[in-house]
């Protein structure tokens, strides 16, 4: 087969080129590594079955010749966490919302099977939690750019959604929830990587509030799993999938747990909110995914405990030096 992984040059990215490749397929990466990086794809940008493209999905004739020519596409090009998009807004939503439009179109022009990977943000502030694929979203108001990236990746999923409802275009979404492993940079925020490094640098651990908001986290190696079934799953076209752990933590915990792991002296510390990410920023208390339906479609769970995800960033963040 012949795959097109956008934003293959990033955390998730990459890791799915690998296990493409290592499944015996073609891979094109698009990436303008604005947030990926080359070092991501090292291990294998000599493959002979790669190719790595340093351009951006904006680009609709480039978009349109890669879609053209390959079997299947996997769109995970976007700008990634709230850091950035409270950092850099016009350009994230842009890319976010006209890079999907791109991708979209010239695959809906060749038929060609999509999977694009959306965010648990577009549950907003839903306080219905395990939070399903068809309940209601509740966002935060347009002033508080927090709420933007939530909304652009809501945008995707409709865009998405009304190709499949007019034209067939064999899709599906997919909402990941805390995406975690080697290779996840801290650089926009990232919880468990800045935990991480922290740890090993001796450094407080910073957590924003009163610790108490929950979150789940999923390795990497699993989720790729998820993401190539859903992919060559005929009932999944057309739907929209929760794909993440729902195994909860709060930060707080998460923080000791880290400390623990690493066997670091390094001290937790509290910090407002509004010191992190400016006045007025608002968070979700709890993030939990049902994941009922990728289970009843796929047979996918996720296999790897928490202490081994951190043990595994922990030895990663060793060997490759810290983000």
């Amino acid at each position: 087969m012949q795959y097109l992984v956008t934003g293959g040059a990033g955390f998730i990215g990459s890791h799915l080129a690998e296990r493409l490749l290592g499944e015996g397929h073609h891979v094109t990466i698009l990436d303008d590594l604005s947030t990926g990086r080359f070092e991501n794809i090292a291990g294998v940008v000599d493959h002979d079955q790669m190719r790595f493209i340093k351009d951006s999905v904006l680009r609709s004739d480039l978009v349109d010749g890669l879609v053209r020519e390959c079997h299947r596409v996997f769109h995970l090009a976007s700008a990634v966490g709230v850091r950035l998009i409270m950092e850099r807004p016009v350009e994230t939503i842009e890319s976010i919302v006209q890079g999907t439009a791109v991708v979209l179109q010239a695959c809906a022009r060749y038929h060609k099977r999509v999977l694009l990977t959306s965010t648990s943000e577009v549950y907003g502030k839903s306080a219905n939690v395990p939070f399903r694929e068809d309940g209601d979203r509740l966002e935060g108001p347009t002033t508080k750019h927090r709420w933007a990236y939530a909304a652009a990746k809501a945008l995707d999923e409709f865009l998405a959604l009304a190709h499949w409802k007019e034209s067939r275009l064999p899709t599906v979404v997919v909402r990941l929830f805390n995406t975690v492993g080697p290779r996840q940079s801290g650089r926009y925020g990232m919880v468990l990587p800045n935990f991480v490094a922290a740890a090993l640098r001796g450094d407080d651990l910073l957590v924003h509030g009163d610790g108490r908001q929950s979150r789940c986290f999923c390795h990497v190696g699993d989720v790729i799993v998820a993401l190539d079934r859903l992919m060559e799953c005929p009932t999944a076209r057309g739907q929209v999938v929760n794909v993440g752990s729902d195994h909860e933590i709060n930060i707080l915990d998460l923080a000791r747990r880290v400390v623990d792991r690493a066997g670091s002296a390094s001290r937790i510390r509290l910090v407002p909110y509004e010191l992190a990410y400016g006045e007025g920023f608002e968070d979700m208390n709890r993030r939990v995914p049902s994941i009922e339906k990728v289970e009843a479609l796929t047979g996918w769970r996720p296999e790897t405990s928490l202490d081994r995800i951190i043990d595994d960033m922990i030895a990663d963040q060793r060997q490759h030096g810290l983000p």
